[in-house]
């Protein structure tokens, strides 16, 4: 079995256009179960993500995974906040991956129909994935993402256009898929979420990371004068 942790961040950075977007950062993240990535929008937590993923390009520092960085790559998965559909069905979207890694295709509708069960899907099968609501492309694009048991799952946001009851259908799967095994770094601006999931808080301002801790610290007292503004509800700049 693949081992991803720990994982190390050191001086890590990603730049656009001369602009630096997060960094320089220094993170050791050991597969903690559910690691949270909070802050104010604009801190760099999306980016961030998207660094770890390797879908941001690293342009100063090193990140370094517990195995060879192909290997690690090839045992994410990345929901994104505002999740691309396939012009299939929701069934299509779902069996498509699992088709491209070789499996049969009445084994992959077999588990495509599973899949669409476990998030609330399964009336719409046959329905094309672009005429979805947000929430329901959101839900789908979680279940493409876990079906093929990725051992890392990064999240942004990923109930950020949901509704209560979808909400505690995603988080629902989020946890069992963390029981499980399967390690979870997400993003969200939802405190009651974030405590909810977290078993460790990454917080973020500036593109930098201004605290990382358990999450039982980090909520009943965050070391930072930010932090600590930010879980009262205030601004911060």
């Amino acid at each position: 079995m693949v081992t991803l942790f720990p994982l190390s961040v050191r001086g890590a950075k990603t730049s656009r256009r001369g602009k630096t977007l997060v960094g320089p950062v220094d993170l050791d993240l050991r597969g903690a179960g559910a690691t949270v990535v909070m802050g104010p929008n604009g801190s760099g937590k999306t980016s961030l993500l998207r660094l770890l993923h390797g879908a941001a390009r690293l342009t100063g520092g090193a990140i370094t995974w517990a195995c060879a960085e192909e290997e690690a790559r090839s045992q994410h998965a990345f929901v994104f906040q505002r999740p691309v559909m396939l012009r299939r069905t929701v069934e299509e979207n779902l069996t498509y991956p699992l088709r491209m890694r070789g499996m049969d295709k009445p084994a992959a509708r077999a588990l495509a129909r599973e899949w669409a069960a476990r998030v609330g899907l399964e009336a719409l099968l046959t329905r094309a994935a672009p005429n979805l609501s947000g929430g329901e492309q959101q839900k789908l694009a979680l279940a493409r993402a876990m079906i093929t048991e990725p051992r890392l799952l990064f999240l942004d946001e990923p109930t950020a256009a949901l509704d209560g009851r979808a909400t505690r259908e995603v988080e629902a799967v989020l946890r069992a898929a963390r029981a499980a095994g399967t390690q979870l770094i997400l993003s969200t601006h939802d405190l009651g979420q974030a405590r909810r999931l977290a078993d460790e808080v990454v917080f973020m301002l500036h593109g930098q990371v201004l605290e990382h801790s358990a999450a039982r610290a980090f909520f009943d007292a965050p070391e930072s004068l930010q932090a600590r503004a930010f879980l009262r509800g205030d601004i911060v700049e």
